[in-house]
Order: structure tokens, then C-alpha cells, then sequence
């Protein structure tokens, strides 16, 4: 009995130990780990556009870029290059005579190409590569000449105005006048004919008149070459009252004769002359020349301007109008 009550003793004992223990709390479902988003990427700089994007968007080459549109070229600026493109500002086109730009616009295909082409190097020529006195070829096949002087860049006759334009197809340089490749630059610079020199200079207006009137006008606008003895309108002036309307009257005979005799075949200029040369006329009969103190004569005038050269011939001006011996 007494057994008995020490065993329901330690059961309760028990019993009260194990409900005072603490529980331990049942382990949670860990939560499966959301998938990871990749990083974004910080977005990369932005790379330049095209030679011919950056030269639309500057705003100051519009004249450029519809050359380049009308030659075709668009798509050759475009491509992969690299390419150095020394380009003239709107102001520069500007500055070119009147009509150019039209007349070249109507070329697309001859000198227009030839011109832009020109202002193209091939491969990416930065100002730090460039040396006084050098030469670049251009994609037109003639070179360009870089000058350097007092930090002062020039692409021929041209002043580089902003440098270094980077593009993803190569880099652009800013100029400030349109340069031309040799044909081009002499075909602008050729003078012209006899005829169209004389009249530019504005003191032939009589002279003109008369060999107008003489039908000589294709005579002296052919190939030639020729020389002319020109007499100024103070020459013409000069002769006795009445004269010049009398020649006049007489396109045909007298005045032919005596333009005739102002005109040498070939091209005689001042350094060919000698005292005592003569020369035959296109009317046949010479003229003599003297030369004395520096001061050229022609038979009884002088020569007051030489050497002024045309697309068929040279022109030297004389003060006085020479007739032929029988005039």
C-alpha cells in the first residue's frame, strides 16, 4: 500500500514535469527563394551618328548636305568609312559667285561629284596627325595641302574653323570656303575668249561696237590663238571728228581693214618682241615694233598694258588706233 501511493507520487510528478517543459515550436516551411532579375545594365553612351547625320543635325551645313544629296552621296558618307571630311559652312557656299551653286546642282553627276568628292579624305586624319607642308590624297584622286602657321590650320586656301568632330564613320572638319580639285580650280580661274575680255574690262566699248559691225565678232571668239593690238574707247576718241561714224558706215571695207590690223596670228606675248620686229597682220600688211627706254610701240602707238591673256589669245592694249598703209 505504502509502495502504491509512492508510485502514483511519481506519476503525478512526472506528468507535472513534462507539461511544465517547454514546446518547441514545429518548423516552418522555408519559402522557396524568388527568382533572381537580372541586373539591369546602365545604358552605354551614345555613340555619334554618321557623317552625314551629325552634318544634318549641326544645322549649318544644309547647303552641303543637299549637294551630297543631289550628287548621290548619301549613302557613301554613310557607310563604314572611315572617312575625314573637311566641310565648308553654308556661309562658305555662300561666298562662291553668283550662279555656282545653282550650275553645279545642275551637274550632279560631273563637277558637282568632283568637287565633294575632293573634300573627302579616306581613313580618319584627326588635327594631331596633321604637319605643316603636308599632302593628303582625296577621294577624287587629287591631294589637298595642309598648312600650319601661328596654330592656324588651312586645307589649301581654306581655314580649318572647328576641328576634331568625331562620327561613328570618321571625323568632320569645319572650313570656311568650298576648295576645288586642279581642273576645277582652273577651269574657274580660265579667262575667256578675246572678245568676252575685252568686254569685262569695260574700256573697249568702241573697239567692241566696231568689230560687231565688222562680223568679226566669231573671228575673234574662235580657237585661234591670236594677238590683239587693242585701242581703248580714249584711242578711238581720239581720232578726227567724224571718223569712227564714218567707219561705221562702212563696216565692209574700211573699218574690217583696220580692226584686221590691230590682230596678229599666234600668240605674241611682250617677251617675244624685239626693237625692229615686225609682225604680219591678219589684213597682210605688218606692223613694226620698237622698244626703247622699257617703252613698247606698236608702229605709232604704245603699249600701255600687256600680256592679258585669254582662253584664245593675248591682248595688249595700245593708246592709239593704228591704220594700215593704205588707210
Amino acid at each position: 500500500m505504502h509502495q502504491a501511493k509512492i508510485l502514483a507520487l511519481t506519476l503525478i510528478t512526472a506528468l507535472m514535469v513534462a507539461a511544465c517543459a517547454p514546446v518547441a515550436p514545429a518548423p516552418m516551411a522555408t519559402p522557396a527563394p524568388a527568382p533572381t532579375e537580372p541586373a539591369a545594365e546602365a545604358p552605354a553612351d551614345e555613340s555619334p551618328g554618321t557623317i552625314v547625320d551629325i552634318a544634318v543635325s549641326a544645322g549649318n551645313f544644309e547647303t552641303l548636305v543637299a549637294a551630297v544629296s543631289a550628287a548621290g552621296l548619301v549613302e557613301t558618307l554613310q557607310g563604314e568609312g572611315p572617312f575625314t571630311v573637311f566641310a565648308p559652312t553654308d556661309e562658305a557656299f555662300a561666298a562662291l559667285p553668283e550662279g555656282t551653286i545653282e550650275s553645279l546642282l545642275a551637274d550632279p553627276e560631273g563637277a558637282l561629284t568632283q568637287i565633294l568628292l575632293y573634300h573627302v579624305v579616306p581613313g580618319k586624319v584627326m588635327s594631331t596627325d596633321l604637319s605643316d607642308g603636308m599632302t593628303a590624297e582625296t577621294v577624287q584622286g587629287s591631294p589637298v595641302t595642309f598648312s600650319i602657321k601661328d596654330g592656324v590650320v588651312k586645307v589649301n586656301d581654306a581655314t580649318v574653323i572647328a576641328a576634331d568632330i568625331e562620327a561613328s564613320n570618321g571625323v568632320i572638319h569645319v572650313i570656311d570656303a568650298v576648295i576645288l580639285p586642279p581642273s576645277e580650280e582652273a577651269a574657274e580661274e580660265a579667262p575667256g575668249n578675246i572678245a568676252e575680255v575685252a568686254a569685262a574690262a569695260g574700256n573697249f566699248e568702241t573697239l567692241l561696237a566696231a568689230v560687231e559691225a565688222a562680223g568679226l565678232v566669231d573671228a575673234l571668239t574662235s580657237e585661234g590663238p591670236f594677238t590683239v593690238f587693242a585701242p581703248t574707247d580714249e584711242a578711238f576718241a581720239a581720232l578726227p571728228e567724224g571718223t569712227i561714224e564714218s567707219l561705221l558706215a562702212d563696216p565692209e571695207g574700211a573699218l574690217t581693214q583696220i580692226l584686221l590690223y590691230h590682230v596678229v596670228s599666234g600668240k605674241v606675248m611682250s617677251t617675244d618682241l624685239s626693237d625692229g620686229m615686225t609682225a604680219e597682220t591678219l589684213q597682210g600688211s605688218p606692223v613694226t615694233f620698237s622698244i626703247k627706254d622699257g617703252v613698247v610701240k606698236v608702229n605709232d602707238a604704245t603699249v600701255i598694258a600687256a600680256d592679258i591673256e585669254a582662253s584664245n589669245g593675248v591682248i595688249h592694249v595700245i593708246d592709239a588706233v593704228i591704220l594700215p598703209p593704205s588707210e
